[in-house]
């Protein structure tokens, strides 16, 4: 401020963050005029112009043009009803940006759903279930079968969430069998043969599952010290009792 409390255009321009090329237009179309000049001729602004150009300040913030931000503080109003006025159009700006915030989680949401499950996940999610040892292994002794190109091109597509679907299925599948053994069901029940059914459905979100490919799987449940305890650890004899299932299922259907 001048010593006769009025501001220069330089003054006005760090105030308010606009540039004095802006105030030179708004004086040209006479949305701003400045009230007063010095003494060699240059604009200076009042206190009431400094107030006019705040108002102007946040109509422009709002994208208001500048007709109407003209047509809106000439129009004779008191300054308090532009002044609720200028709040309710920030108050209906901010839940648009809300909204908008809210459209941009859910895009990014929809992309993290939609990506393929990391390493890291699939190791937070199955634990000590998953291990890349496994994988390598498993490569070794089957990378190149025909299932195995098949289990590759299937789960590189799949989501977090489609393995945590698979996740949901084999915990289903196990507690159908523990189900059926505990109640005294034989393998050749149709509980029993219920749950093989829905062990090879379940192999089949990986690859082909015939039947004589899960007699196979089921052998190696007893063979492999590794997959017999998995079952052992849902229920004593459970890994004999899932071979002799998928047995019986697989003799069901004359396979």
């Amino acid at each position: 401020m001048t010593d006769t409390g009025t501001w220069t255009v330089g003054q006005v321009a760090d105030t308010f963050g606009v540039t004095v090329r802006t105030l030179h237009h708004y004086d040209e179309i006479g949305l701003l005029v400045p009230s007063e000049r010095s003494r060699a001729g240059y604009r200076l602004y009042t206190a009431a112009d400094v107030e006019r150009l705040g108002r102007i300040v946040v109509w422009r913030r709002l994208e208001l043009p500048l007709e109407q931000i003209a047509a809106v503080l000439d129009e004779g109003t008191d300054p308090s009803e532009q002044l609720h006025r200028q709040r309710a159009a920030v108050l209906t700006r901010l839940d648009e940006l809300h909204e908008l915030v809210g459209a941009i989680d859910a895009a990014l949401e929809r992309h993290m759903t939609d990506r393929p499950a990391t390493t890291e996940e699939l190791k937070e999610m199955f634990g000590d279930g998953y291990g890349e040892e496994y994988a390598a292994e498993a490569q070794a002794r089957w990378g190149e079968s025909e299932a195995w190109k098949q289990s590759q091109a299937r789960t590189s597509r799949y989501t977090k969430a489609d393995w945590a679907a698979v996740k949901a299925e084999q915990l289903a599948v196990g507690q159908a069998f523990v189900a059926a053994l505990q109640a005294g069901e034989p393998p050749t029940s149709e509980a029993a043969t219920a749950a093989a059914e829905a062990h090879r459905r379940s192999i089949e979100r990986f690859y082909d599952c015939s039947y004589a490919m899960q007699r196979g799987l089921a052998d190696m449940y007893i063979a492999d010290p590794r997959f017999t305890k998995t079952y052992e650890d849902m229920a004593p004899g459970l890994a004999a009792y899932v071979r002799d299932a998928i047995h019986a299922n697989a003799d069901r259907h004359d396979c």
